[in-house]
């Protein structure tokens, strides 16, 4: 357990101009981790909101705090947590040292954790209770990109392993971006039932929008939420209200077959245990060695 008079938590979000939603869980998760009071402090930053990368570099006083756990709530080992948090945070490995002697660690990105598995499942479960397994498919959905080929592997991995446990009839991962496509489930499943869940943090304009429309339960995206700049109180209103009412129709009856749209897997509670375990994983002596090695 961490728990030190001297250590701070930095949560790093993706966060967006266009989705007030976007920062929601970590923000979410952040309170509920200063309550446990793991941490003396509890900080967040993002790409594309504020506090933005660069001011979590002063977010924490050298004086007070000597050690910084840097959790990265990201899905996927790729371009954002391999790359842009690196050169934003300016750090030099997974562990730098500041010259005021502050250490900041870099921990695994939350979607690496093993508890993931056991949420996707969780959310399938809810979203779909009735459904018998034994005649549903289940979609791991992430979004896929030519930024980073690792951004499509943590689905992938989730939907090996879930199809390891023998519970549904098929479990795919699909994607928005690459193949196999989302927007073919109907080719790429048989069964009576299919279950879909977004494999990310938030739910944005992605999985309340996009992944609808490929899908084929909404006709078309809508543009009220994507003019530039902050989205304003009324926007914020409209895109809750969008989420609501894609969430609460299931099932949608499609050609005979029904399928099941559930939320996306970062807005679940159990990422606050995620956060905290993948920052306690730092500090195992498995951890160190495989960090001294690399």
């Amino acid at each position: 357990m961490i728990s030190r008079a001297d250590t701070a938590l930095l949560i790093v979000g993706h966060g967006s101009t266009v989705n007030p939603d976007s920062s929601a869980p970590t923000l979410a998760h952040a309170v509920e981790i200063r309550r446990r009071k793991v941490f003396v402090e509890v900080g967040c930053t993002f790409w594309k909101e504020e506090p933005s990368l660069r001011d979590a570099l002063f977010l924490f006083d050298p004086e007070t705090i000597r050690e910084v756990y840097v959790v990265p709530n990201f899905i996927s080992e790729g371009y954002f947590t391999q790359t842009v948090i690196p050169r934003e945070l300016e750090l030099n490995g997974r562990v730098t040292k500041r010259p005021s002697g502050q250490g900041w660690k870099y921990c695994e990105p939350v979607g690496n954790h093993p508890l993931v598995t056991k949420l996707l499942l969780k959310r399938a479960e809810e979203v779909a209770q009735d459904a018998d397994p034994a005649e549903t498919s289940l979609l791991i959905v992430a979004h896929g990109t030519d930024l980073n080929e690792n951004s499509a592997v943590a689905a992938k991995r989730e939907a090996e392993k879930i199809r390891a446990l023998g519970k549904y009839a098929a479990v795919l991962n699909a994607y928005m971006e690459e193949p196999p496509l989302v927007s073919d489930w109907q080719k790429l499943t048989s069964t009576t039932n299919v279950v879909v869940v977004p494999f990310f943090i938030s739910d944005g304009l992605h999985s309340y929008e996009d992944i609808p429309v490929l899908l084929g339960i909404t006709k078309e995206r809508s543009t009220r939420l994507r003019s530039p700049g902050r989205p304003t109180a009324r926007q914020a209103t409209n895109s809750r209200a969008a989420r609501g009412e894609v969430f609460q129709s299931n099932p949608y009856k499609i050609d005979g077959r029904s399928l099941f749209y559930a939320p996306s897997i970062g807005t679940d509670l159990g990422f606050a245990d995620i956060i905290i375990e993948q920052a306690a994983k730092f500090d195992s002596e498995g951890f160190r060695e495989l960090i001294a090695k690399s």
